[in-house]
């Protein structure tokens, strides 16, 4: 029982990160689109939350497996 609470906790947090960065890379592209001189701020800055998002539901996999 504890294996497939894992599974759903891990399964949430993928798809959450998943939406996550999709968003991020959606509104970053119609920043670019707006302002195109800005490009490489917005990158940057996309790639950093990114990062962030990822890591967040990595650690929520990691804790959704070993508390349970």
């Amino acid at each position: 029982m504890t294996g497939s609470i894992a599974a759903i906790g891990a399964g949430i947090a993928v798809i959450g990160a998943s939406f996550g960065i999709g968003w991020i890379g959606s509104k970053a592209m119609e920043s670019i689109a707006r302002q195109p001189e800005a490009v490489n701020d917005i990158r940057s800055n996309m790639i950093l939350m990114a990062a962030l998002v990822e890591g967040v539901a990595l650690i929520a996999i990691v804790l959704s497996i070993f508390l349970t």
